[in-house]
């Protein structure tokens, strides 16, 4: 009879595999070798795509709570959770409207009456909206007050800026949809706010009108600019971000 190999041995001929080598690099803890080190533990958080996340170490003042903790973290919270429930809500919105039948607008009343938990879930997507505008304006503030955007910041600093500019814009083109009154007066405000930008103002207007006047064409442009332009070009900048707090010395502590 065949011995049963122990735990170890079993382990050292799937970390041995050619498979496994391939999937974890060098300096992994899954790897064969691995020390509790700082060189070993510094390797594990590059290696790792989720580890990457964080830094490898965090000043003291980092793990301090206070009133301003995490604060762009929540955001990047809420830009998550927004992401989920607005996938959730696309499955029964339909970006159309029309003379006769307003299809954005009887959907909207669809989600709160008829589909299972659809209620629930827009006022999730509403909530989460109203407060991420809300921590991202306190975040900046924070970091104002702080002096945080000063050397060697100030490009994170202006990084930041246009991520609460996205912020506020998804906010704005995602309150058109529900496609009801204060929708159209609205959209009708902001048109005319864009149609006075220098130089280019008509034609921005026109853009994002789809035409001289507001119609099934402006729903529509506006949809695509709350759930695929605005967000992609948010997690670009997300991604520079967080890239740049580590680059720059992690987070930033009190002057």
């Amino acid at each position: 009879m065949s011995r049963i190999p122990t735990f170890e041995e079993s382990k050292k001929k799937v970390q041995d595999n050619v498979v496994w080598k391939s999937i974890f690099r060098p300096g992994s803890i899954y790897r064969k070798g691995y020390r509790d080190t700082s060189r070993d533990r510094a390797l594990a958080a590059m290696n790792n795509v989720l580890y990457h996340l964080h830094p490898v170490k965090v000043k003291r003042h980092g793990l301090k709570l206070t009133y301003t903790y995490c604060l762009g973290g929540t955001s990047f919270f809420l830009f998550i959770l927004l992401t989920i429930t607005g996938i959730f809500l696309m499955f029964f919105y339909t970006p159309a409207a029309g003379a006769e039948q307003e299809i954005a607008y009887l959907d909207m009343q669809n989600l709160r009456q008829v589909v299972t938990f659809g209620d629930l879930v827009r006022n999730m997507h509403r909530w989460a909206a109203h407060l991420m505008v809300l921590t991202t304006f306190l975040h900046m503030a924070r970091v104002f007050y702080h002096g945080a955007y000063k050397a060697p910041r100030e490009f994170n600093w202006v990084v930041g800026v246009l991520l609460l500019v996205l912020t506020l814009l998804l906010a704005f083109t995602g309150y058109l949809l529900p496609w009801d009154q204060l929708a159209l007066w609205a959209v009708a405000v902001g048109t005319q706010m864009a149609g006075f930008t220098p130089i280019f103002g008509q034609q921005v207007q026109f853009v994002l009108l789809g035409g001289v006047e507001i119609g099934p064409a402006t729903l529509l442009r506006w949809y695509v600019l709350h759930v695929l332009a605005l967000p992609f070009i948010l997690t670009i900048f997300l991604a520079v971000h967080f890239w740049r707090i580590r680059k720059d010395g992690g987070i930033s502590g009190p002057l």
